[in-house]
């Protein structure tokens, strides 16, 4: 999950912050030395840390958190307006160019995502209505052009080549092809080398006064560490960059990346990747990420998964199933595979508020365990999956036996059907109540 030993730090500090009835300087100072920990230990900048809690020890101190009837809230409130502003406060749209086509260039080190993200950036714009070109612009690594060109081939979207002609020229005949042949978006995927060299940037700084791109996006590895701190100033002092992509913000990183970057560059997360398949790259949501690291949730991108990935027919005959508690494990199974097509079952948990997340935390929709699952609820019977209290002992072995598994499977598979009927039982509850779920401050 995005940020997950950060968030379990910040969540127990304010566990113990809300448990105080009134707060002193004292609580507020030991409270933030707990937060500036964590921060470093998730490989946050130094410096950015240090201006983070100066600001939000000023504001705690102040008036309206010793005087509130909430004071552990407050200060909560100011943690999370303050993480908003550092990610950058407002989502910062892609700029359009006034006469198409708007030319996005890719830049970054080698290992970080470059070509993929080209590819996944391309698909996400076309969804958009966009008619995107990718430009194979870098002739160094093996195999990187034909890579964007199989990545073209799955989205239907053109890729431009030229063989045997240099990264400058490919741009540009790139750009006058896109021009001719009526694509209103360029995505040019540049070259990158291990480290920040002499060499790549003037390669980059060539391409750039060649095509004049709209959008100078670095793209760079969330894992990267404080690494990525020097390795964005090295870009934006040289090529002055209109905005940044992290990709694996999935993997099990400290994620320091995304709140160092933006503060030293003051270059916009545009987008980040959060997956290997294509469709996993989002728009940027500071306040939205600010919500999921406080353990707040983010409902507003969990509906909009839901809305691009889940057949509306199929989502409310669940809905209404379960409002009536009508909910068989013929509809949990269904529901395991719509929600399959949001993306890894960690990163939905992520988008949920308060406990809900933990109520379903060991249910995996990964493929090895759709298997287990199809294999197991397939061999009950018609009665067992509509009425699954009645699965006792004797039951429970000859569906393991049947469907190849263990009985200790089969408890699992029935715990998790439970946990998650209970869950969506709450939330078929306040759809018809028109309540928000209680967040955990």
């Amino acid at each position: 999950m995005v940020f997950e030993n950060l968030s379990n730090k910040l969540q127990d500090t304010f566990k113990r912050l809300r448990g105080m009835g009134k707060l002193s300087e004292k609580n507020i100072e030991e409270s933030l030395r707990e937060v500036r920990l964590a921060l470093l230990e998730a490989d946050v900048n130094f410096k950015v840390v240090k201006d983070f809690i100066a600001t939000v020890k000023e504001r705690s101190i102040g008036q309206e958190v010793l005087n509130s009837l909430t004071p552990g809230q407050q200060v909560i409130k100011i943690v999370y307006e303050e993480l908003t502003k550092l990610m950058g406060e407002h989502e910062a749209p892609l700029k359009l160019a006034d006469r198409p086509p708007t030319i996005v260039m890719l830049v970054g080190l080698q290992g970080a995502g470059k070509t993929s993200t080209a590819g996944k950036m391309a698909g996400l714009l076309k969804k958009q209505g966009r008619r995107p070109l990718l430009i194979a612009a870098d002739i160094y690594r093996p195999a990187a052009i034909k890579q964007l060109q199989v990545l073209g081939g799955q989205l239907d979207i053109p890729v431009f080549s030229l063989e045997g002609a240099d990264p400058v020229k490919i741009a540009r005949q790139g750009v006058e092809y896109a021009i001719a042949y009526q694509r209103d978006l360029v995505i040019i995927d540049t070259a990158g080398r291990l480290h920040v060299n002499e060499e790549l940037m003037n390669e980059l700084k060539e391409i750039q006064a060649r095509v004049n791109p709209h959008e100078i996006l670095l793209v760079i590895d969330a894992m990267t560490g404080q690494d990525a701190v020097n390795v964005a100033n090295s870009f934006q002092e040289t090529l002055g960059l209109t905005g940044v992509i992290l990709t694996k913000l999935d993997s099990d990183t400290r994620g320091g990346a995304a709140l160092s970057v933006r503060a030293v560059t003051k270059a916009p997360i545009k987008y980040v990747g959060l997956g290997e398949k294509m469709e996993n790259l989002e728009v940027f949501h500071p306040s939205r990420m600010a919500s999921r690291v406080l353990g707040m949730g983010d409902v507003l991108t969990l509906i909009e998964k839901a809305q691009s990935n889940i057949d509306p027919g199929k989502a409310k005959n669940i809905f209404d199933k379960m409002r009536k508690a009508e909910f068989t494990l013929d509809d949990f199974l269904d529901q395991l595979r719509e929600m399959k097509k949001m993306g890894p079952l960690d990163q939905i948990l992520g988008m949920l508020p308060g406990n809900m997340s933990k109520q379903l935390k060991g249910v995996q929709v990964n493929e090895k365990e759709m298997v287990k699952v199809e294999a197991i609820i397939q061999s009950m019977t018609k009665q067992e999956r509509a009425n699954p209290s009645i699965i006792n002992g004797s039951r429970r072995r000859r569906i393991a036996v049947g469907s190849g598994t263990t009985v200790q499977d089969v408890n699992r598979i029935l715990q998790q059907f439970e946990q998650s009927r209970k869950m969506m039982k709450q939330f078929a509850d306040m759809g018809g109540k028109g309540k928000m779920p209680k967040l955990p401050f």
